[in-house]
């Protein structure tokens, strides 16, 4: 498969800037927020752009979801973080279905480039984050393919 290519200069710039590793993982977990949008209506379009300096993706239309993050951890070299909105319940609902993970407070997934990317857990978080406010009007609920519940 071709990698995504960038439309903002300065979010390819910031992924540039990154380490080889970190950069190859975050490059990885952006692909997968491309296809999940791709695969499912619900999401819509998703917009790239640099949001406090990092990699950032946000439901344009419809806004479906909260703003996604990638970033680096400046105080330890080898870890890499996915965050999110702080005020969304994202991070609460996942410390109690993903006990194994890592996190900061209540916005950030934090992730070891030394581990092995727990890609299912990170597509159902990615899924979570990018129908946040979709799945927030329960007419919506029942046409979702993932709840928190069932992650548990």
């Amino acid at each position: 498969m071709e990698p995504l290519k960038f439309i903002d200069k300065n979010v390819k710039n910031t992924f540039n800037s990154y380490p080889k590793d970190i950069r190859d993982k975050l490059l990885y977990i952006r692909e997968l927020i491309f296809t999940i949008a791709n695969e499912h209506e619900e999401i819509g379009d998703i917009e790239e752009t640099l949001k406090w300096g990092n990699p950032s993706y946000l439901t344009s239309k419809p806004k479906s979801g909260t703003t996604i993050r990638l970033s680096t951890l400046t105080s330890i070299e080898y870890k890499y973080a996915i965050s999110v909105h702080c005020q969304t319940t994202l991070i609460a609902e996942f410390k109690q279905a993903y006990k194994y993970l890592e996190f900061e407070g209540n916005r950030s997934i934090i992730l070891d480039i030394r581990k092995e990317l727990p890609i299912s857990a990170i597509e159902d978080f990615l899924y979570l984050a990018l129908t946040y406010h979709y799945r927030k009007n329960s007419s919506r609920a029942s046409k979702i393919r993932l709840d928190v519940k069932q992650l548990q």
